[in-house]
């Protein structure tokens, strides 16, 4: 057997949760935050971004693809606003889509994410806010804002559960807490 794992504790609104930490490359790692099947989480970090979104004027919920689908999911239920998924891998049903590629801090490799034709006239002209569990690096983020560009739509607010690495730079995110990065 391997090393025991670490954990860091968390908060989310009220929920407490131990996050193991994996090591993303030589000397680094994160706390790693799962809300796929979490319903207890993930309707708790819902309550409280909507009512940290509840004075922000805004058409469209926007996540890309996947651990974040289930927040989006709940966030479009409070504030009673559609919601669009970009996708990570095209499908021949996606019509004249979108694309824009960037590079995730969990998976390290480059990523496409992808705008569904169908879902482009929902974006075109309206106010978004950008979905994320965590935003550590940002290069997700920035691919989901090109594309909300090249789709004509004004990202107006960008949400997460939890920011990751320099705070500094999040200071714009409307997140409910951060998390280090741990080096060795």
């Amino acid at each position: 057997m391997g090393e025991a794992r670490e954990f860091y504790p968390v908060e989310v609104a009220g929920v407490k949760r131990a996050l193991p930490l994996f090591e993303v490359a030589p000397g680094v790692r994160i706390a790693v935050l799962n809300i796929l099947g979490d319903v207890e989480l993930t309707e708790a970090a819902a309550d409280a971004l909507a009512q940290k979104l509840a004075d922000v004027d805004f058409d469209v919920l926007v996540t890309a693809e996947a651990k974040s689908i289930p927040l989006v999911y709940a966030l479009a239920v409070r504030t009673k606003k559609p919601y669009v998924v970009l996708r990570k891998t095209y499908k021949p049903y996606m019509g004249d889509a979108l694309s824009a590629e960037t590079l995730s801090i969990t998976t390290g490799k480059p990523q496409v994410l992808y705008l569904d034709e169908k879902d482009r006239a929902l974006l075109e002209g309206k106010k978004v806010v950008l979905v994320d569990d965590v935003i550590s690096t940002g290069s997700t983020l920035q691919g989901m804002r090109l594309l909300m560009e090249k789709a004509g739509a004004e990202v107006v607010a960008e949400v997460a559960i939890f920011t990751e690495g320099d705070r500094a730079k999040w200071r714009k995110i409307i997140a409910l807490g951060h998390l280090p990065v741990f080096t060795d």
